[in-house]
């Protein structure tokens, strides 16, 4: 994996205390720790409704001493923003091409040779969306990695990491017991979410 900013010595620090004073300022409340046993795993980003995500996510990831890679649509990667992008841990995903993004995600987390989350928005838009996608879910499994269910509520300025969640393989039961977690938080613009 790439160096990020999250990986860069001395600039990850003087982040982290930033990071941890401006969600204070902010009124956010940080919760959960990093488990060893999901040093290596997928993350759950939701509920992801709106571009404020990115920023409250990289502050959450500093004050929790995360070492995440997020998946972003390639056009935010373009010049000028492609270097800066990739240093806050992005990875260009061309969504109109049918290319193995799970095989390829999961094999880039089981070569990783140290802690390393992998972010995915289950929505995998901040638009309005019915279904979830379940690319995480299958990036998990062929990497054999716990799933954490990451979670931000604007409503009451939560940002954390909840349990660790272990695919069985019965997709729709999983992401049955998945979502049922997810009720409990809203996201910046709740409309555009759903947990059903």
């Amino acid at each position: 994996m790439h160096r990020t900013i999250f990986t860069t010595p001395g600039v990850s620090t003087l982040l982290r205390r930033l990071s941890i004073a401006w969600l204070k300022l902010a009124g956010w409340t940080v919760q959960g720790e990093l488990l060893p046993q999901a040093r290596k795993s997928v993350f759950i980003a939701a509920p992801h409704t709106s571009n404020w995500d990115l920023p409250y996510t990289l502050f959450a990831a500093f004050a929790l001493r995360l070492t995440p890679y997020w998946i972003g649509k390639d056009s935010i990667f373009r010049f000028p923003f492609g270097g800066l992008m990739r240093w806050l841990g992005g990875i260009p995903v061309d969504r109109s091409k049918s290319n193995n993004l799970v095989e390829a995600s999961a094999a880039a987390l089981r070569a990783a040779d140290g802690p390393v989350q992998l972010i995915v928005p289950p929505e995998g838009t901040r638009s309005k969306t019915i279904y979830w996608k379940t690319g995480f879910y299958w990036i998990a499994v062929t990497a054999e990695l716990p799933i954490v269910m990451a979670y931000m509520d604007y409503p009451r300025k939560l940002v954390g990491l909840g349990p660790i969640f272990r695919p069985t393989g019965d997709v729709d039961a999983d992401m049955t017991e998945i979502k049922r977690y997810y009720a409990q938080y809203k996201g910046k613009n709740s409309d555009q979410f759903t947990h059903e």
